[in-house]
């Protein structure tokens, strides 16, 4: 069948459709058979790009420990904050950049670009003598960090059943732990060997060539085949998504994703990439997708977790530890467990659910942090007498920071990344770049004051100001994130035509639940 065949067959389909919008939903019903292991190997591959940005993201943590005089000087707190944050601005441009050739060349593209990039970035980082050499380095590791982390939860969205999509998304979330928690082990494994930190910044390369090397077979997302006009393709991978679905759900499968694509195509039929972006601020829906979206997202990066990951070993040698690489690792492989907690409780209790048991408690550790902190006599450049004893506050920080790491990322740091469901096909490209952006945004600030901050406001400020966040952060979630699990993405639309859809979802959700349960009897029945 030529492209111009398919076009004009499934634009009648779509016109037959618009008039019968139930019998468009009746045509997912495949979603209701069981699913193979495909998909889940599919997301299992795209998933280590997440451990390109877990892997940075620890790793720096130790290199800025052990990297000494070997850039020509010994690295001030402002230099420690710029190869730090230079990374994340290197992510914004990025995403900016997946975002903006995600729906022109596909998926898959935007993730091979990232995993070339942040080898390039790795080898630039390992072979720096310089300061300057350094920050180039952390620049293109971030350009194939940001590059990787808009586009692996987008592609994995896209190829996973609704019943089992948070779980798919979230093991993006536990890569990216899971790549924290092994620079933090390399960190340590490397940290008396000499010019060790080169090891630490170099190994980054190896998931990116893991990646690269099986991401051949994997496909590119059906969604993506039929907006390019390859219904066959599309049609082999549903089938291989849903091994236990009939020809005849596959061929309604393929019909029900036609009719969005093609409304997403006519809706940007002839229009620039600026005109699309317009729509995610001109139209209402769009604008509060984006706004809850990439709201959660701020929260989740400016609550102060990423100051902890950054600088977690400066801040355990500041309350008096003395091997601060080790007790970090503590905090890695709390972040890495309680991810592994959400990845199986996110589809089973819902989103919002979760984060409305879980942001509270991040605010509370942070303010009891921030109370330990003034019992610690720091001074205003962030050293301490090594004659005082800590005792007790240094013990209390750690305990502190396990709690907030534990409901983080059982929380809001990965039911952030999945907010990429929100948003309608015509702008979610656009729309999951501006929530990157938001992300690597919010990193720049983060990266870039921490230490400033700590300076200047004291521990106890910085800590308590990050409080404030969380607790404000938890108020916003309330009123203006609505509970999608189990929703298919073209029926999540519909959720913000109705305000920001709190309300309407949860009527959704009723449905939903009463739809499994008559199903479920109707299937007792016939036994």
């Amino acid at each position: 069948m030529s492209t111009d065949d398919f076009d004009a067959q499934h634009l009648e389909a779509v016109d037959h459709a618009v008039s019968s919008p139930t019998a468009i939903d009746e045509l997912d019903g495949i979603e209701k058979t069981k699913t193979g292991k495909y998909a889940w190997l599919v997301s299992i591959t795209a998933a280590i790009g997440g451990m390109l940005f877990g892997y940075d993201t620890g790793i720096i943590a130790a290199v800025l420990l052990y990297i000494n005089q070997d850039l020509g000087h010994t690295i001030n707190s402002q230099e420690k904050e710029l190869i730090t944050s230079i990374t994340s601005g290197g992510a914004f441009i990025g995403a900016v950049f997946a975002g903006a050739t995600a729906d022109r060349y596909g998926r898959k593209i935007a993730i091979y670009v990232g995993c070339v990039l942040f080898i390039a970035g790795a080898i630039l980082q390992a072979a720096s003598f310089s300061m300057a050499q350094m920050t180039v380095g952390r620049l293109v590791v971030g350009l194939g960090v940001g590059s990787a982390a808009m586009i692996v939860p987008l592609y994995i969205a896209e190829v996973s059943p609704a019943k089992y999509r948070g779980r798919m998304i979230g093991l993006d979330n536990m890569s990216i732990t899971g790549g924290q928690l092994i620079s933090y082990g390399v960190g340590a494994g490397f940290a008396r060997v000499t010019g060790g930190w080169r090891y630490m910044v170099g190994g980054g390369a190896i998931p990116a060539i893991v990646l690269i090397a099986l991401l051949p077979f994997c496909p590119e997302s059906p969604r993506q085949l039929i907006l390019h006009g390859n219904p066959e393709e599309a049609k082999r991978v549903v089938r291989l998504i849903y091994p236990n679905g009939t020809d005849e759900d596959v061929d309604n499968k393929i019909q029900h994703i036609t009719f969005h694509v093609e409304q997403a195509k006519q809706t940007n039929a002839g229009k620039s990439q600026w005109w699309v972006l317009k729509q995610l601020y001109v139209i209402p829906a769009n604008l509060r997708a984006l706004f809850s979206a990439c709201g959660l997202m701020a929260v989740s990066q400016l609550c102060g977790f990423n100051s902890l990951m950054y600088y977690s070993p400066l801040i355990f040698s500041l309350v008096g530890f003395s091997d601060p690489v080790a007790v970090g690792t503590i905090i890695a492989a709390t972040n890495f467990v309680f991810t592994f907690i959400n990845l199986i409780l996110v589809d089973r209790i819902g989103r919002r659910r979760i984060l409305l048991c879980t942001v509270q408690f991040m605010g509370f550790f942070l303010i009891v942090a921030a109370v330990a902190f003034k019992y610690i006599p720091v001074n205003h450049d962030l050293s301490i007498d090594t004659k005082v004893e800590i005792g007790w506050p240094a013990n209390l920080v750690l305990a502190c920071m396990v709690f907030f790491v534990a409901f983080y990322s059982s929380g809001i740091g990965n039911t952030a990344w999945l907010s990429s469901e929100l948003f309608p096909m015509e702008v979610r490209s656009m729309g999951t770049m501006m929530m990157t952006m938001t992300c690597w945004g919010a990193n720049i600030i983060v990266a870039s004051t921490f230490l400033t901050q700590m300076e200047n406001t004291t521990p106890s400020g910085a800590f308590g100001f990050y409080a404030g966040i969380c607790l404000a952060g938890y108020i916003c979630i309330y009123f203006c994130y609505p509970e999608v699990a189990g929703m298919t993405l073209e029926d999540i639309r519909e959720i913000f035509s109705h305000g920001f859809g709190v309300k309407r979802a949860r009527e959704i959700q009723k449905e939903l639940k009463a739809s499994r349960k008559a199903a479920n009897a109707s299937s007792m029945a016939e036994v």
